[in-house]
């Protein structure tokens, strides 16, 4: 986590207009509950639809299988050093396939042992993006051998929706749900 306590606040129930109450209705989880992240975009009723559709696309409709959609994401966080977005995504993590031992490799990246040779060129293709905002030519060969050229562009699409939404969570301040931990090594100093 980058601060310790929110530049801008969550809305409570309380203060929700009924624009925002209809914006947050797809946004519920089982529980009925709403993530600091939705409660806090909100704000901005139409930025927050716009959000949420684009975000929708990126976790439901891409082409990506949801193992790899989330190898990219948490990598994404970990590079924005996104406290949340590490959070929320390693429970998403393990619910799409990778295990406890994968999601901590991830920070390491495409040099950890027991990475596919396809899952080390989705590393390498998020490391190109978060580092220099495209991918190289030599990563770009061997990410097309491993995907089709579709995956290709809706991994840089998650690459660049998760990036934007680190830099909100950090420059927000968006604190974790209650009951959740942060990694240590994503903990505000």
């Amino acid at each position: 986590m980058r601060l310790s306590r929110p530049r801008i606040t969550p809305l409570g129930d309380s203060e929700l207009t009924p624009e925002q109450v209809e914006r947050l209705s797809k946004s519920r989880g089982r529980d009925g509950s709403i993530l600091n992240i939705f409660r806090t975009l909100v704000r901005v009723p139409d930025a927050f639809r716009a959000f949420s559709w684009w975000g929708g696309y990126i976790m439901s409709r891409n082409s990506l299988t949801p193992r790899d959609r989330e190898i990219a994401i948490l990598r994404v966080g970990w590079l924005c050093k996104s406290g949340y977005e590490w959070t929320q995504h390693h429970r998403i993590g393990l619910q799409s396939g990778l295990n406890a031992g994968e999601i901590e490799r991830i920070k390491t990246g495409a040099g950890a042992d027991g990475w596919s040779a396809a899952e080390k060129a989705l590393l390498m293709a998020c490391d190109d993006l978060n580092r220099d905002h495209f991918v190289s030519n030599p990563v770009w060969a061997e990410l097309s051998k491993h995907y089709s050229e579709r995956q290709c562009m809706d991994l840089v699409f998650t690459v660049a929706q998760y990036t934007q939404v680190s830099m909100i969570l950090n420059s927000f301040g968006i604190q974790v749900e209650d009951g959740q931990t942060v990694d240590p090594d994503l903990k505000s100093p």
